[in-house]
């Protein structure tokens, strides 16, 4: 277990444990060069033993580290620290969008639309550099306050085997998303992202999965086997033409689900459209169900079968044979699990003096890096090197080790040292307020690494696009022109929802508002005599919400209800004035 204040890779100090999980346990961690918070995900369990699992995940890690959208956490960092496995993440204050289904059931069709908008968005864009995510499920996506979504998990989902189904925690909630093709056997391809993403759609127009069972496999035959329950019968408000984007994007055979993520986005872009309003149900082109898929379920079952039954005590449907059959694998099982157990004993007595215990060797501070390198390596560890520029040590200086002197490790393992260095060195200026490109172009001339990081600021600001606004090292410190580092912090533009009900706007205004920013509006009309003909009451993104391409906005506008002033019959009125003419006669 990782403790509060322990430093991963001689970089990230862990402040506090924000989520466990059957594959990893994520921490909110300091990152004590660029200074700023980061998540730090640690392999934990038997993934961290199974070597072909490590090299798989650290290669699919560093390939999703190279994704760049807005929809996507970034990764900014893989690697191994004493037998730790992690990640380095951007840190994202938010929920889990399981969370918010459990705490509010559906969602209503426009957060709905939006969110898949979003997602469909950042998948897009992983599959268009040839990734796919393989275990999308709410439990992978961050919702933050202002609505924005960003999926996660990217190299420790590709990374797994999902074809395996397990009663652990982690597949049985990846289970309720598995495509049929996973679940038969046949692995992965883009199209499985798509059946995922409707399965979750599903689930936020419900409030709940399509498909329950009491194990993994009950639920993975159901996948391959039951057509997906509708989602108009839940609700009747929910438009078909929205149903049959669910309908596309479950279908059990993957020649019936959308060619790419991408029209997926753009169906949804216009479900809402009044020109859809009166769309038919979708009707498959393919058939649903091949040979293979039935022999497949076919085995599945059986296997389903046999796992109840042989639960029951009393179970009269297992034959004499069948139970010979099974002692007779139990045997087997027995006999290779000792096989293998006494190879494990062996190949740990031999190979005891290959891995044995060191120590890290002590006095290494205030030694050269040629003195200390030599001293690591002659316990036959593997000396690494980092070097930072401090004004109060001498050049060429161990001032840092990880692990610290006296540390018990394997042999193998790695020592890293910090070393002082007088390389040239350059003053650092006030940067603030200065254009990113300059600067940057600048700094990496004196060979400092320039770490730009963007910052959302409103468009209503005085600040121009791209000029810094923060750095990280303060102006007077000197900075290594070979190991200098500095984050510097800009601006980067963005357009806020304005008070639509301010009465400075109409329809048409805002119209060309939503046409400008590239979103979608959704006009509806409400019954109100308290407000004009024609007038904006109501608004579903809040003021000063950003404003997000591809997303939509629904704006209420007041209808006045006609109030009918009875008319009295004639006839009446008529006698009346008999009445009246006889009183005055």
């Amino acid at each position: 277990m990782i403790t509060k204040g322990e430093l991963i890779d001689n970089r990230y100090k862990i402040i506090k444990s924000i989520g466990e999980g059957g594959m990893a346990n994520v921490y909110l961690a300091w990152d004590t060069i660029l200074e700023r918070e980061v998540a730090v995900k640690v392999l934990r369990g038997d993934l961290s033993g199974d070597e072909k699992f490590v090299r798989r995940f650290q290669r699919e890690a560093n390939s999703a580290s190279s994704l760049r959208h807005p929809n996507i956490v970034e990764m900014y960092d893989v690697g191994e620290d004493n037998g730790k496995y992690f990640i380095v993440m951007e840190y994202v204050d938010g929920k889990t969008l399981k969370n918010l289904i459990k705490k509010r059931g559906p969602l209503n069709l426009t957060e709905s639309i939006d969110i898949m908008l979003q997602l469909s968005s950042g998948i897009a864009c992983a599959h268009d550099s040839y990734i796919i995510h393989r275990d999308i499920k709410p439990q992978n996506v961050l919702i933050l306050e202002d609505g924005r979504v960003k999926i996660t998990d990217f190299g420790i989902a590709m990374a797994l085997n999902s074809n395996e189904l397990t009663q652990t925690n982690s597949v049985m909630g990846s289970v309720h998303y598995l495509p049929p093709e996973q679940a038969s056997g046949s692995g992965s391809t883009i199209k499985s992202d798509i059946y995922s993403l409707g399965i979750l759609m599903y689930e936020l127009l419900t409030g709940k999965v399509p498909f329950k069972g009491d194990n993994a496999v009950e639920i993975a035959i159901k996948h391959m086997k039951d057509p997906i329950p509708s989602v108009c019968e839940f609700n009747s408000s929910i438009p078909q033409s929205v149903e049959n984007i669910v309908l596309k994007a479950c279908a059990k055979n993957p020649k019936n689900r959308y060619e790419s993520v991408s029209l997926m986005y753009q169906d949804l872009k216009t479900c809402l459209d009044e020109t859809r309003k009166d769309e038919a149900r979708l009707v498959y082109k393919y058939p649903e169900h091949n040979v293979e898929d039935t022999k497949t379920i076919s085995k599945l079952e059986s296997r389903e079968i046999k796992n109840k039954s042989l639960g029951d005590e009393d179970n009269t449907f297992v034959d004499k044979a069948d139970k010979r059959i099974n002692i007779a694998l139990i045997i087997v099982g027995v006999v290779c699990v000792s096989i293998v157990f006494i190879g494990l004993l062996f190949i740990l007595i031999f190979s005891a003096d290959k891995t044995k215990d060191v120590y890290v060797p002590n006095n290494l501070t205030g030694l050269s890096e040629k003195e200390a390198c030599a001293k690591i390596e002659k316990q036959g560890l593997i000396c690494s090197v980092r070097y930072t520029y401090e004004e109060e040590y001498d050049n060429d200086y161990v001032i840092k080790v990880s692990p610290k002197s006296s540390s018990k490790i394997k042999q193998g393992n790695t020592v890293t040292i910090t070393v002082s260095t007088f390389d040239e060195t350059i003053e650092v200026d006030d940067y603030t307020g200065e254009a990113l490109d300059v600067i940057k172009a600048e700094l990496e001339e004196e060979g400092i690494r320039v770490v730009a990081t963007p910052k959302k600021v409103s468009s209503e600001e005085e600040i121009e696009e791209k000029a810094i606004i923060s750095q990280s090292v303060e102006k007077g410190k000197r900075l290594s022109k070979n190991s200098g580092i500095i984050e510097l912090t800009y601006a980067t533009l963005i357009t806020v929802y304005p008070d639509f009900t301010d009465g400075t706007y109409n329809r048409d205004l805002i119209q060309q508002f939503c046409d400008d920013n590239k979103i979608t509006c959704i006009f509806k009309e409400e019954e109100d005599n308290n407000f004009k003909e024609g007038a904006i009451i109501l608004q579903s993104r809040d003021v000063g919400d950003e404003v997000r391409v591809n997303t939509s906005i629904t704006i209420t506008i007041a209808k006045n209800k006609k109030i009918e002033i009875p008319v009295e019959p004639e006839n009446s009125n008529s006698e009346d004035n008999k009445d009246n003419e006889q009183i005055e006669g």
